[in-house]
């Protein structure tokens, strides 16, 4: 029988928290055993504004979490968004200075070390760095350098760092309430593991993460992180301008955006374009709501589209641009999106999860399961960095479960 792990996520986005609780067994597998969903409070667009409000709707998320599984939430993985990421791609060398020239697990632990040793201000906080890719000898494209021969190792990493500020504030949410932090992990990283395949990866394709309060991009290419950005435009832009537009409250707008909204209404023929449609006393033209979905969504996409690295975006992403997140759930959106970037586009719903996941099968939760298996893949433990220690033993950590990972221990 197979010894079982238990695995915690927590996305707190702008407009829901949600923290997911699943076993995992020794084959990696990850099944679903809790799920609480409650509303977001004190964030704004990824940020925290109000640390009081957003404690106690993680504290409510988490509770309704742990009386679903009867499971007591010790650590949690926790998914970081906002205007304030930045992201660049840097080199790594070191010499194989051994007799034999054999690369080993040091060596790797050396490279990456000299490829992250770009100057964080004291304001900004590293999250990620990322192997790309290394080479030996200057023969590219190598992705596992152990037991090779050579006199020169190379490594190009992906460096992720966000404001300090914005991710103290929500360690400091999370914490507060007991809760330990696993790894903080950038949230288009997490939306990627539960929505690509991997021939996508390979190929070359963009996630944009179509969330409540930020949109969040991420270029795969040759099965690496190749690009990452995050736009402060999502789905509260969309609410906020059919309210406006229209004359209504905003929760009467974000409703009838859910149930009525089509982002391509004249090809769907869902209703006739004069239609009038109410929700709680207010009444409005059909046509009216869809051509303004339309203009805004079409809007994110050429933003989306502005973000991606170099003039030819159809050579870097011939797999065309996954979308996902809430606002993704639009009607019509895949047939937008192919108009305006003339590349293959999806809604990608997470994947490869068993379990009460009935309810976890929708775009909007891509970002929440994507975290339970970053965390199965890359199982750090608890981040000395988020709990407590300090950027040498974070990076320590780093280097050895990339050896590990390689050396298959």
């Amino acid at each position: 029988m197979s010894r079982k792990s238990t695995i915690t996520a927590i996305d707190v986005g702008t407009t829901k928290i949600a923290t997911i609780i699943a076993e995992q067994d020794n084959g990696g597998g990850v099944r679903v055993v809790g799920v609480g969903i409650t509303p977001s409070y004190g964030m704004h667009k990824g940020l925290v504004v109000n640390i009081n409000d957003a404690r106690e709707a993680i504290r409510e998320s988490i509770r309704k979490a742990e009386q679903a599984c009867g499971t007591k939430v010790e650590s949690a993985y926790v998914g970081v968004t906002g205007r304030h990421v930045n992201s660049t791609n840097n080199k790594g060398v070191v010499a194989i200075t051994r007799n034999d020239r054999l690369v080993r697990p040091d060596d790797l632990r050396r490279v990456m070390t000299t490829a992250q040793s770009v100057k964080v201000p004291q304001d900004r906080k590293l999250l990620h760095v990322i192997p790309r890719n290394y080479a030996v000898d200057g023969q590219p494209g190598v992705k596992n350098p152990i037991g090779m021969h050579g006199f020169r190792l190379d490594v190009e990493t992906h460096i992720i760092t966000a404001a300090a500020n914005s991710i103290q504030n929500l360690v400091k949410c999370v914490r507060s309430i007991g809760i330990d932090i696993d790894d903080m992990v950038l949230e288009p990283l997490a939306s990627s593991e539960a929505v690509l395949t991997d021939d996508e990866r390979q190929a070359g394709v963009a996630i944009a993460d179509i969330g409540g309060g930020t949109t969040d991009i991420c270029v795969f290419k040759d099965g690496s992180i190749y690009h990452t950005a995050i736009l402060p435009v999502a789905g509260y832009q969309l609410t906020r301008d059919v309210a406006i537009g229209l004359g209504l409250p905003f929760e009467v707008a974000e409703e009838m955006k859910k149930r009525y909204g089509s982002v391509m209404s004249v090809y769907e023929n869902k209703m006739a374009s004069g239609t009038p449609i109410s929700e709680d006393g207010h009444g409005i033209s059909y046509q009216d709501l869809c051509d303004i979905l339309h203009a805004r969504v079409e809007e994110i996409l050429r933003l989306v589209l502005l973000e991606l690295p170099g003039s030819d975006y159809e050579s870097v992403i011939p797999a065309g641009l996954v979308l996902t997140g809430g606002s993704s759930n639009l009607s019509g959106i895949e047939t937008l999106g192919c108009d305006v970037l003339k590349l293959p586009v999806r809604v990608g719903c997470p994947l490869h999860i068993t379990g009460i996941t009935d309810s976890l099968r929708d775009p909007a939760y891509a970002t929440g399961v994507g975290l339970l298996l970053w965390g199965a893949k890359h199982p750090a433990g608890r981040s000395q960095e988020w709990n407590g220690g300090g950027f040498t033993s974070r990076m320590r950590g780093l280097a050895g479960r990339l050896a590990s990972l390689f050396s298959g221990k």
